[in-house]
C-alpha cells in the first residue's frame, strides 16, 4: 500500500476512534443521568443507554483492530 494512502487511512481511522469514543462517553452520561430516575428495572432510557455503549465498545474495538492491521502493514 502507497505510504501516503496509508498515512490517510490511520488518519481517517482514527478521527472515527475518537468520535466512536466521545459518543461512548456521552452515552455514560446519559446513562448515569437516567439511573438517577429511579427503578432501573422499568427505566426504557438506561435500558437503551446500556444498549448504545455496549454498540460503541464493538464499534471501537473494531477500529481499533483495523487501525493496528493498517499499522502492521
Amino acid at each position: 500500500m502507497d505510504k501516503k494512502l496509508k498515512q490517510d487511512k490511520l488518519k481517517m481511522w482514527n478521527e472515527n476512534l475518537k468520535k466512536l469514543e466521545d459518543s461512548l462517553v456521552a452515552v455514560q452520561l446519559k446513562k448515569g443521568a437516567a439511573a438517577q430516575e429511579g427503578d432501573l428495572s422499568e427505566n426504557a432510557a438506561y435500558t437503551m443507554a446500556i444498549e448504545d455503549a455496549e454498540t460503541f465498545r464493538v464499534q471501537i474495538e473494531q477500529v481499533k483492530k483495523i487501525i493496528r492491521d493498517l499499522e502492521k502493514g
